[in-house]
């Protein structure tokens, strides 16, 4: 009969533990699985820098860190990509790198809260059927652009802002060269923007020009 009241006891003790466990109370909140209760201390969450963060592989949603560097901060895994804790209320300008982003911010609306962003690097050369091929490969951009999977061509309106980045000071990093836009002209052509005039002009699709990706926040 002893050996039974062992048991069950140890049976329920640990159906307890795994229900909710509590420190420093002996009855923790039925909605937390671990209830912390304490008045001269906090929680302590992992620090890192930014770096460290991202080599995090398999990140489960919901995982936060404290990152130490760049834009210091709460940081929660979100199921694709770090958030910063609160950056719903952050604001961008336009002429600014933003690590965060990935990139250039070309505009903004009229909050600053969303906008576009260019990349900091060419990701080759190619025909205009193949561009997005180059877009959407990691290694093709630098450690901030690689984060990103949503990268695309530019516009022929999205390429003139660029333009006004090559010549207002070239933050971009933009070559003297000719890009292709992502606005078609008929089945033949594309529009390409030339930065050595600024112009436009139609070209074959299957002619090999310069390739620079933007993405919307």
């Amino acid at each position: 009969m002893k050996q039974i009241f062992k048991l069950l006891t140890a049976v329920l003790f640990t159906a307890t533990t795994f229900a909710q466990v509590g420190i420093n109370t002996e009855t923790p909140d039925a909605s937390a699985a671990l209830d912390i209760t304490s008045t001269t201390g906090g929680v302590l969450v992992p620090r890192m820098t930014e770096t460290q963060r991202d080599a995090i592989t398999t990140a489960a949603t919901g995982l936060m860190i404290y990152q130490t560097d760049g834009t210091a901060g709460f940081y929660y895994y979100n199921g694709s990509s770090w958030s910063e804790l609160g950056s719903t209320s952050k604001t961008y300008t336009v002429n600014t790198f933003y690590a965060e982003l990935g990139g250039y911010v070309l505009e903004v609306n009229s909050d600053g809260s969303h906008g576009l962003v260019v990349a900091m690097q060419d990701q080759g050369t190619s025909n205009w059927f193949a561009a997005d091929d180059l877009l959407s490969n990691a290694s093709n951009h630098d450690i901030y652009g690689a984060k990103f999977k949503d990268w695309r061509l530019p516009t022929k309106r999205e390429s003139n802002l660029m333009y006004v980045v090559y010549s207002g000071g070239n933050g971009a990093n933009l070559e003297n060269s000719s890009y292709w836009t992502s606005t078609d002209f008929d089945g033949d052509k594309a529009w390409e923007h030339s930065f050595s005039n600024g112009q436009n002009y139609t070209r074959f699709k299957p002619e090999i020009i310069n390739v620079r990706a933007v993405r919307a926040f």
